[in-house]
């Protein structure tokens, strides 16, 4: 194998049923999910909860719930918990997450944090007095150069560094370019820790090149339910499992 560490995004924010019937919702569907996606070779979850309606939450209780039963259900996969605003909830709203969750892993949005620098520096305080990982979501260069900046002043503090670039865009029909991680990449310091997901059909096609350069990545219904010819997954594990498979086949042609 390739030796990259893989992260299952198995529903996002957004999503619904409509897009996908085996799209995980419920506290029983995610944790089956993880199960699945870590036989298929996943390290990692990356966690979205959604309250009875189906609408994106930072639900301490629904998060605790789910944070316990996939501790005793799949206790060998890491579980990175989101505290992504996704329109819904403010910068405070986000730190009181954190604070009540106390988890051991975190993504956040570097332009979510940047609506209150404040308290942005706050959470970073308090993420790094609680020892919670933090991973930074940047959707762009621009988002890099504010993260940057952060690092310089003492936002960010030390310890802080790992990253996520997201290729493609909804407004941009979900396209995503292989060739355009390594410009991405260009400005990071060579030690910091990367990740990489990606919209669309080219999902596979772009977290194989990821990884090719260096990277870790994160695959799932979050980003494309489908492969590249259309044909939809049947669920996340044979996604996980298609993409193991890549990464198999490109390690093994480098060391032929």
């Amino acid at each position: 194998m390739s030796g990259a560490y893989v992260m299952v995004a198995p529903n996002g924010a957004r999503l619904s049923k409509a897009d996908h019937a085996a799209l995980p919702l419920t506290v029983s569907e995610i944790v089956q999910t993880a199960r699945d996606c870590h036989a298929a070779g996943a390290n990692a979850i990356h966690l979205h909860v959604r309250d009875q309606s189906g609408t994106h939450t930072l639900d301490p209780v629904l998060y605790r719930e789910t944070l316990a039963q996939l501790t005793t259900d799949v206790p060998a996969m890491d579980v990175q918990i989101t505290t992504e605003a996704v329109g819904r909830f403010t910068v405070a709203d986000q730190l009181a997450c954190l604070s009540e969750l106390k988890p051991e892993w975190a993504s956040l949005a570097v332009r979510e944090m940047a609506r209150d620098q404040t308290l942005a520096t706050r959470f970073y305080a308090h993420a790094e007095n609680i020892g919670t990982r933090l991973q930074h979501i940047l959707y762009d260069a621009e988002d890099l150069k504010v993260l940057q900046e952060w690092q310089k002043t003492g936002r960010v503090r030390s310890g802080q560094e790992d990253v996520l670039f997201v290729l493609g865009r909804y407004a941009d029909g979900l396209a995503s370019d292989p060739l355009a991680i390594a410009p991405l990449i260009a400005d990071l310091q060579p030690s910091t820790p990367w990740m990489l997901c990606a919209f669309g059909p080219t999902e596979h096609a772009c977290l194989v090149q990821a990884v090719r350069l260096g990277g870790d990545v994160r695959v799932g219904f979050e980003n494309s339910q489908t492969a590249a010819d259309g044909t939809q997954w049947r669920d996340n594990a044979a996604s996980v499992t298609a993409l193991m498979s890549e990464l198999g086949q490109m390690s093994g042609a480098a060391c032929a």
